[in-house]
């Protein structure tokens, strides 16, 4: 199968609304919603939960209390303040450990250990088209990047086990760890961009991370109207450096319409859907 991973440099370019469409396009694929932090791609794909699963992303500290003596030198050491004192015990604040280990090294009766640590879960879920892997993690955790590999990983044996032609993922938007998860290892990267100078800004950047993983990509500007001069200037970047521009979606209302229903602008007459099928029949030439 091939691996189509849409990404964003920042947050609120339109990249779901997009996913969510492609996902429709496409026939007999897989989707995987890569964005745990805020994973919303469900909702515009509304798909039944079949199946659940724990999520373990690193460690945390255990104080066993019955070989605890008291000391506070757990405690005292702590540099993130993961340790308090509770009822005349000793106890893990497990929103502030981030699992470093020092305090099981320095304790002098061994009555604290590192433990798996359930960060978050994911899920396994179907419409009448299609096979939706998603997931979501624990307020506060940082493992994020773990999820999406594991999301990406359940994906892939859906994908097998239902001969499916193509993993449709809902990468997460900027340059971190979650970010280079949803890019290694696919077929081919679709950049969505904004015509705003944050978006012009952050595009040049997940530009240079996707080239870092010797990805094909190809950029597509959502609500390209906006700001015209703006526009001009990505495809002007666009064709300076030899970037496929895949097209352009123009601001519509409908959009918000779509997405209040929990619907995807492909169910609906639009400028947008004309667009979007525009950039998926560009995109099946540069897969092909």
């Amino acid at each position: 199968m091939k691996q189509i991973s849409i990404v964003s440099g920042k947050g609120g370019t339109g990249k779901t609304t997009l996913s969510g469409a492609l996902n429709f396009l496409f026939q007999n694929n897989t989707a995987a919603d890569c964005d745990v932090d805020a994973s919303n791609l469900y909702l515009l794909l509304n798909p039944k939960l079949k199946k659940q699963y724990d999520y373990y992303g690193g460690k945390k500290a255990f104080i066993e209390q019955d070989k605890c003596i008291k000391c506070g030198k757990c405690q005292t050491l702590c540099r993130f303040d993961a340790i308090d004192f509770i009822n005349e015990e000793f106890k893990i604040n497990e929103y502030s450990c981030e699992g470093c280990n020092l305090c099981v090294l320095k304790c002098p009766v061994k009555a604290i250990e590192l433990i798996d640590n359930r960060a978050g879960e994911y899920y396994l879920s179907e419409n009448k088209k299609m096979k939706v892997i998603h997931g979501s993690l624990e307020p506060g955790e940082e493992t994020s990047g773990g999820l999406v590999a594991e999301i990406r990983k359940k994906a892939i044996e859906v994908s097998k086990e239902e001969k499916t032609d193509y993993i449709i993922i809902d990468g997460a938007p900027g340059m971190g760890c979650p970010a280079t998860s949803s890019i290694t290892g696919v077929n081919y990267v679709i950049i969505v961009t904004e015509p705003t100078k944050s978006g012009i800004h952050d595009l040049k950047r997940i530009i240079d991370t996707t080239k870092h993983f010797k990805r094909d990509f190809g950029i597509v500007i959502n609500r390209f109207d906006l700001n015209i001069q703006n526009t001009e200037l990505i495809e002007k970047f666009c064709k300076d450096n030899g970037i496929k521009l895949l097209g352009n979606i123009s601001f519509d209302e409908t959009v918000l319409k779509a997405t209040q229903k929990q619907k995807s602008i492909i169910e609906y007459d639009s400028k947008a859907k004309e667009d979007i099928i525009n950039i998926f029949n560009n995109l099946m030439e540069e897969i092909s």
